[in-house]
């Protein structure tokens, strides 16, 4: 990967920094073995984030030859093997396929992007500090992307992840947001509530206009701009 993320508390700025060529590593250890004490619900917080970097990737509309390629094998990768490694930390098999589409997804942030569902996140947990990335991207997820399936921006490429997740049947776009949360509900997620984190419905609006003020190029990347309105909305769908 080539990005951090800094965080100040008390204006709620959670901004990410990238494409430095110093911050490029020169040898990347990924070894699953060091994997196999990280408790269940942060396997599948961190691997959801991963998940999503190439979910959203690949709807992006900066989606290249090249980014498809990460994109799906990760996608593959991650959402076939992730339930057994939240199930049983000591499954190597499992956690060196999810570390393996976990960095495929750093390398599709490099030659493609992200999208506004991480601008959304990151200010939801700028503003409360307790809440783990991953599990803000869950909680958004089907929400956010059943937004962009109504909008018919790329109806085939959710056809295609949802086939890549094991939906071999799949035929039409919602048919992703069906195995999506099959998957959440596999790896025991499907439940996690903005308000067990502290988030209340009257800050929403701020939240989605702190998202684009503070890290607004990846709603640059979206097939569909997302207003304001739209974000919030979407804020408010996801929340309970």
């Amino acid at each position: 990967m080539s990005a951090f993320l800094v965080c100040k508390s008390d204006t709620h700025e959670k901004i990410g920094i990238g494409g430095i060529e110093s911050m490029y590593p020169v040898l990347a250890v990924v070894d699953a073995r060091l994997m196999a004490t990280v408790p269940p619900k942060f396997t599948a917080y961190q691997g959801f984030d991963a998940l999503f970097h190439s979910v959203e990737g690949y709807i992006s509309k900066f989606a290249n030859p090249m980014s498809e390629m990460f994109c799906l094998t990760a996608i593959e990768n991650i959402a076939l093997n992730l339930p057994n490694a939240v199930r049983n930390g000591n499954d190597i098999e499992a956690r060196e396929k999810v570390a393996f589409g976990n960095t495929l997804s750093g390398w599709e942030m490099v030659v493609g992007s992200t999208s506004s569902q991480h601008s959304l996140e990151h200010a939801l947990s700028a503003y409360h500090q307790d809440l783990p990335h991953g599990a803000g991207l869950i909680m958004l997820s089907k929400a956010y992307f059943t937004f962009f399936i109504g909008k018919n921006v790329c109806g085939e490429r959710f056809v295609k992840m949802a086939k890549t997740m094991g939906m071999a049947n799949a035929v039409k776009p919602d048919d992703f947001i069906a195995a999506l949360e099959k998957l959440k509900a596999d790896c025991g997620v499907a439940e996690l509530k903005m308000s067990d984190y502290g988030v209340i419905p009257e800050e929403l609006g701020a939240i989605a206009k702190n998202a684009r003020a503070t890290m607004g190029r990846l709603f640059g990347c979206d097939r569909y701009p997302l207003t304001d309105e739209d974000a919030t909305a979407i804020l408010k769908a996801s929340y309970k």
